[in-house]
This record gives C-alpha cells, sequence and structure tokens, in this order.
C-alpha cells in the first residue's frame, strides 16, 4: 500500500496595501513619488544618499506596499501634490533661500511670518519625526491673499491635501488617513454647525500624535462599523475671524492677511512655470527629508525656555529645524508675542478676576480667610455689576476647582483653600498676568462660545 502524500497546506495570500509613505522596521523611509509626464509612480526607499527606485516593497511575508495608481483621481487632479524624484539641493541654507525666494515672489506678507512660512515648509517634511505638530493659520477677509498663500505655501509642503469649506468635509477624514500629509484648508469657517464640529475636531485632534478621530460607518452587511481615523500631521488654514476654541488658537501662530495693493513682481496668476518650479522644490525636499528624517529633533535648538512650556511643547518641533540662528531668534520672538497675547487674553477672563480676588484676600495677611464663601462675596462687591446672572459660591466654586486647578476642602461647614493651594499661587498669578502690580484689576470676563456675561456658566 503506497504511502498517503501529506496534506498540503493552503496557499496564504499575500495582502496588497496601497500606500504613499511608510517607515521600515529598520528606519528606512519608503516615499511615494509621482512623474506626470511620465504618468507612472513608485516608491523611493532608503535613507541619506542611500536610496533607490522600487515599484512595491515587502513589508512582510504576507504583506505588500505599492504605491497608489497614477491614474487615481486624486493623484491625477492634483488634489494630493508629490514629489517626482529626490534632487540635489546643495546645503540647507541654499535649499531655504530657494523656498524663501518661491514664496516671496509670490505672496505678500511680513518678513517675520515668510520666515515661519519658509521654515513650516521644510517642517512638513520631516514632521513625523516628532509626537506634536504646530498650525499655520492665516486671517484676513476677502481679497487679502488667503488663498494665493495657501497655493503657494502649501504646493511646497509634504503631500500637500488642498480643500476647502466648499467640499464635503468626510473624505477630509480619509485623506488625513491615507495620505498622511499636510491639510491645505481654504476657508476654515465653515458655516453648516455639523461641519464645523467636524473640522473642530480634526484640528483639535491633530496637532498631537496618538489621538485618532472615531467615526461610525455602515459596512458592506449593513452593520455599524466604528472607525479610528488617523488624522495628526501639519495643517495650514484661512479663515475670516477666530477660533472660539481657546485651545485651538493657541496651537495656531497667525499672519493678518494685509490686502490692499500686491508688489508689482507679484504676478496675478499662477502660470505652468509656477507648478513646475514647484515640484522642483518638491523634488529637493524630499532629498532633505531622506537625508535629515533621522536628525530632526534637535532638542538642543528648541529652546525658548521663556515661552509657557504649552507653547514649547507645541513649537518646539518646528524651532528645532530651524538651523539659521538669527532666522530661529525671529521665530521664537513672534511666538513670545503670541505667548504675551495668550497671556492678555487670560488676564481679562473670568478665572483672572476670581484669582484677582483671592491675591487681594491673601495680602490681607494671615488672618484672612480664603473661603469660596469670601471669594464670592469679595467677587461680588468688585464685578457683581458687570455680571447680569447671579453670582454664587457654586459658580465661583467650579472657577476656582475647574479652572484654576485648586482644590478647596470643606473644614467646619466651609470650603477653604488649603495651605497647597496656596503654594501654588504664584504660578497662577503669573500664568494670567497678574504679577505686576498694574495687573492688579484683571479686566472684564472673557466671553466663550455660547456664553455671554448674562448666561450662566
Amino acid at each position: 500500500m503506497a504511502p498517503a502524500e501529506p496534506e498540503k497546506k493552503p496557499e496564504q495570500k499575500v495582502t496588497v496595501t496601497p500606500t504613499a509613505s511608510a517607515i521600515l522596521p529598520n528606519g528606512e523611509l519608503v516615499e511615494m513619488v509621482y512623474d506626470p509626464v511620465e504618468r507612472k509612480t513608485r516608491f523611493v526607499s532608503g535613507t541619506a544618499d542611500a536610496w533607490g527606485y522600487e515599484e512595491s516593497v515587502l513589508l512582510s511575508p504576507l504583506e505588500r506596499l505599492v504605491p497608489y495608481s497614477p491614474t487615481n483621481n486624486l493623484v491625477k487632479h492634483g488634489v494630493v501634490l508629490f514629489a517626482s524624484e529626490p534632487t540635489e539641493y546643495g546645503d540647507e541654507a541654499a535649499l531655504i533661500s530657494r523656498i524663501r525666494d518661491f514664496v516671496h515672489r509670490y505672496v505678500d506678507m511680513s518678513e517675520d511670518f515668510e520666515t515661519v512660512a519658509t521654515y513650516y515648509i521644510l517642517f512638513t517634511w520631516v514632521y513625523d519625526a516628532f509626537h506634536e505638530v504646530p498650525y499655520v493659520r492665516i486671517r484676513g477677509g476677502y481679497g487679502t491673499g488667503k488663498t494665493r498663500f495657501l497655493l503657494a505655501v502649501g504646493s511646497l509642503c509634504r503631500f500637500a491635501i488642498f480643500a476647502s469649506a466648499a467640499s464635503t468635509v468626510s473624505p477630509l477624514f480619509r485623506l488625513l488617513d491615507a495620505f498622511r500629509g499636510t491639510l491645505i484648508l481654504d476657508e476654515g469657517d465653515f458655516r453648516a454647525s455639523d461641519e464645523k464640529s467636524e473640522v473642530v475636531k480634526i484640528l483639535n485632534n491633530g496637532n498631537a500624535r496618538g489621538f485618532p478621530v472615531l467615526r461610525t460607518e455602515v459596512s458592506p452587511k449593513k452593520e455599524f462599523d466604528p472607525r479610528a481615523y488617523h488624522v495628526f500631521g501639519p495643517k495650514i488654514v484661512a479663515t475670516r475671524g477666530f477660533f472660539q476654541d481657546r485651545a485651538l488658537e493657541s496651537r495656531c501662530v497667525t499672519e493678518d492677511m494685509r490686502g490692499g495693493s500686491l508688489r508689482r513682481e507679484i504676478p496675478l496668476n499662477l502660470d505652468d512655470s509656477f507648478h513646475e518650479e514647484a515640484r522642483s522644490l518638491r523634488n529637493q525636499l524630499l532629498l532633505y527629508r531622506l537625508r535629515h528624517f533621522k536628525d530632526a529633533r534637535r532638542y538642543d535648538r528648541a529652546g525658548a525656555r521663556d515661552l509657557e512650556p504649552r507653547l514649547q511643547q507645541i513649537f518646539g518641533p518646528l524651532v528645532s529645524v530651524i538651523d539659521d540662528a538669527s532666522a530661529r531668534d525671529r521665530v521664537v520672538g513672534l511666538l513670545g508675542k503670541l505667548n504675551e497675547d495668550a497671556v492678555e487674553e487670560r488676564s481679562e477672563s473670568a478665572e483672572a478676576q476670581v484669582l484677582g480676588v483671592i491675591r487681594e484676600l491673601v495680602a490681607k495677611g494671615p488672618e484672612a480667610r480664603l473661603a469660596i464663601q469670601d471669594i464670592t462675596s469679595a467677587f461680588l462687591a468688585r464685578y457683581g455689576h458687570e455680571y447680569e446672572r447671579r453670582i454664587t459660591p457654586h459658580w465661583v466654586g467650579s472657577i476656582v476647582r475647574r479652572r484654576l486647578g485648586l482644590r478647596p476642602s470643606k473644614s467646619t461647614g466651609t470650603y477653604l483653600l488649603r495651605p497647597e493651594d496656596v503654594v501654588r499661587l504664584p504660578a497662577l498669578y503669573a500664568r494670567y498676568g497678574l504679577t505686576s502690580a498694574e495687573k492688579n484689576d484683571p479686566g472684564p470676563p472673557a466671553v466663550k462660545e455660547g456664553e455671554t456675561k448674562s448666561s450662566a456658566a
């Protein structure tokens, strides 16, 4: 009797995954490039100057990465922009000079913000080496040059994804998740409340790694299927007004566009030479990424220790890619102004008013009782005429606990600030701009989204 043949195991199918970029376990980079002349996509794989072209990359025995097809609608219509090949640029200073000349030739803005825009472009090509990213925001009315700024600056950013308020918001989640590039968002003041809330989710979750947006979708079997969308990455946004969310405002370095007459050398229309030069610079920036991705996190350059910790955290990655000391000082100076504006805004808030009252009570000496009831009485005497709502210990207590982060404890039926709370007060004074004598009067409270002085907080 012939021996039985061994049972054949079914062959496992290799999963093919379209991708635009990947970092391999050995540290090598994989970057998709697109040649619009030959209408061909492929990968550039490697690091520094040890790179080559690949039609696909085997990630594991069962997974192969392939570039998106050149017939992909997003690729062929320029919704997402790619480099076509790595190109030599010389030294970093020469590359920065060419980027700045390009931006200056097409956009009219302040000199300081021109520096910010130039280095933000550079930053987008290594942003994924960091865990936080800042945003660039331009603000102004119609005809002030916002769209031109987005086109000129955005065309040099890595995997620029162009969108506007006229677009449907839903595809933005898929685009950011698939390409993980730079979102260029025109007219960020979305009118529809649902769309606005979705854009705010992208902006609020997209500045730090590890905070995907969860959305529920319907599967082919008509079942609801929650899915996480990766929205982390650099963003350049144009708006006509301010963001109502203070935290979101603090993530942006902003330029108010001047409007009015343009410099004579700025062309009114963009021709093919603009797009060709932009692609040439993207090619040089791709080589910059291959050479500098590993050393992008230059913490010794982040500096700016006089900035608040939050601003250091948000803008440190941008500052760290600036090699030129004078340019770095200019950007840090601009961020310092942003820091001053944040302190000034806080000094006009209800929190600052409550803190100012606490400071006055502390100044009376050890006999002063730092009870919520006493703080409320002093607040009512000083600021009660400014509010149409009732000033109650519950409202003041919520400001002390939730907004100032203090933890009064109950003693003989009264809530009192603890000694450890008093120790924290000097840091809060500095944060809310109450460190100097002229700041004793914090001013009127800021009006929050959906809240006025006459409404309940």
